[in-house]
């Protein structure tokens, strides 16, 4: 007998002033009216106080954090227990929509989504990434339960992070295909549904890649319901596999390594190149892409040398044993990463 369980989220508002929804949302959920606003410093000032402004009546307490990290994650945890919280409100980018789902998780409270910038795909997933000593890592977390993107919030933030969470959303054509090669090498569990609304995703991204790079706040509504329906994947899928391959675990490499070059979507979009090459795919496709948008496209733009990338792609598949991808179990030669780096532009 088979059992599949997905947590979505149940609203999903998106589109210009639309921060006045948040209202609506709280009012429908049965809670004992006590919010915590989880922001930062700058998205407190961005949308924070906007959005306590339409909660009129309601117990709040603001929560006000830096990036997600395990003090950082028990401080913002003592703040929602004492003040015996019914419901979180995570306003900003990546780092603080990942710190309320893990503490989500841990209260078994619901949150809703509230993102200031779009830098990566996690807007709307089950997943969180946490800094560690050992670098990113990737965690199974709560469900937003409803998502509010304001395309006029997200315009302000600089065009850089929109850039990076399209970049993030590309890399999933080279994911999939290490899901696919995965299922047919180690017969590992694939969902056909997550598959399909990865592939979406990444595809929708490439089709309007021209509108997005016009920089306008269109290019956030064209970018924006993709990222979300990207998030989505994972949420089927129950596995970060549909956006997570071995250009994720390059990143991953990077982050550990090399910290603080580049953002995670750009590390992604650039990583992807390097393994739809790997594939024998249409790596140029993804190149013209990642250039309409804006995103990088070589190791230099993410502030890396030559041996820095190559070193990368050799130990990337120590990042995750359990994730079998086109760098095998035993990583590919110096040779290998070398050619594919300089066949590709990347060096």
């Amino acid at each position: 007998m088979k059992l599949k369980i997905a947590e979505f989220p149940r609203n999903i508002i998106a589109g210009h002033d639309v921060l006045h929804n948040i209202r609506g949302l709280c009012d429908a959920l049965p809670f004992n009216k006590k919010i915590t606003i989880i922001a930062g410093e700058k998205t407190r000032k961005i949308a924070g106080d906007q959005v306590c402004g339409y909660l009129d009546g309601y117990d709040i307490r603001i929560c006000t954090t830096k990036e997600v990290s395990s003090e950082n994650i028990e401080y913002a945890l003592s703040e929602v227990r004492d003040f015996n919280t019914g419901l979180i409100i995570a306003v900003g980018g990546g780092s603080k929509i990942d710190m309320a789902k893990v503490i989500s998780e841990k209260c078994s409270l619901p949150f809703i989504s509230i993102p200031t910038s779009a830098s990566h795909d996690g807007i709307a997933s089950n997943r969180a990434s946490l800094k560690t000593l050992e670098g990113p890592v990737s965690k199974k977390t709560s469900s937003p339960m409803g998502i509010i993107a304001d395309t006029s919030v997200i315009f302000k933030s600089p065009y850089r992070l929109l850039a990076s969470g399209c970049a993030d959303v590309v890399s999933n054509l080279t994911a999939l295909k290490d899901w696919k090669f995965a299922t047919r090498l180690r017969n590992e569990e694939f969902s056909g549904t997550a598959y399909t609304l990865s592939k979406y995703a990444a595809e929708s991204i490439a089709e309007n890649a021209e509108h997005i790079g016009r920089r306008l706040e269109t290019s956030v509504w064209f970018a924006i319901k993709p990222i979300i329906v990207s998030g989505l994947s994972m949420c089927i899928a129950d596995s970060s596999r549909p956006t997570s391959g071995a250009e994720h675990m390059i990143s991953h490499y990077i982050d550990r390594e090399y910290p603080g070059r580049a953002l995670h979507g750009e590390q992604c979009g650039v990583a992807s190149i390097l393994t739809m090459y790997l594939h024998g795919g249409d790596w140029k496709m993804i190149r013209n892409v990642l250039q309409k948008i804006g995103a990088p496209t070589t190791a230099r733009e993410l502030k890396l040398d030559r041996d820095e990338i190559i070193d990368a792609m050799i130990h990337a598949h120590e990042i995750r044993t359990d994730r079998f991808t086109i760098l095998g179990t035993e990583g590919i030669s110096k040779d290998a990463a070398q050619t594919a780096a300089e066949e590709t532009g990347v060096i």
